[in-house]
């Protein structure tokens, strides 16, 4: 991931538009998505509305203990054309793009400030 800004005003909300660009197998990929479905502090539900494939994601957050939570991501999509040929070695490098941002995401998150 590379970047994302509000194409809506923020706090999310059902209809509010996301703009990403992101980094996949070398490429460059823009894309909107949509939020379709908000629970907040449980699950939020997005939709491409434009971009390269159709494609849902789905967060759902859940306590973990006294001080963690734990984020489930799931991607569901249908590539068409060549990436529809190329599926499982798609479905493959996602599983590790995502591995690789949520470890990113974690440290950021778990990243003390200084003096701390």
């Amino acid at each position: 991931m590379e970047s994302v800004e509000w194409e809506t005003p923020a706090p999310p909300a059902i209809g509010a538009r996301l703009a990403f660009v992101a980094r996949f197998l070398g490429r460059r990929l823009a894309y909107t998505y949509e939020i379709a479905d908000l629970v907040p502090g449980e699950r939020v539900v997005m939709r491409t509305a434009q971009g390269p494939f159709p494609m849902e994601t789905t967060y759902t957050f859940a306590d973990h203990g006294p001080t963690a939570t734990r984020m489930t991501l799931r991607n569901r999509g249908e590539p068409k054309g060549f990436a529809a040929v190329s599926a499982p070695l798609l479905a493959a490098a996602m599983r590790r793009a995502n591995t690789k941002d949520l470890a990113t995401l974690k440290a950021l998150l778990e990243r003390r400030p200084p003096g701390s």
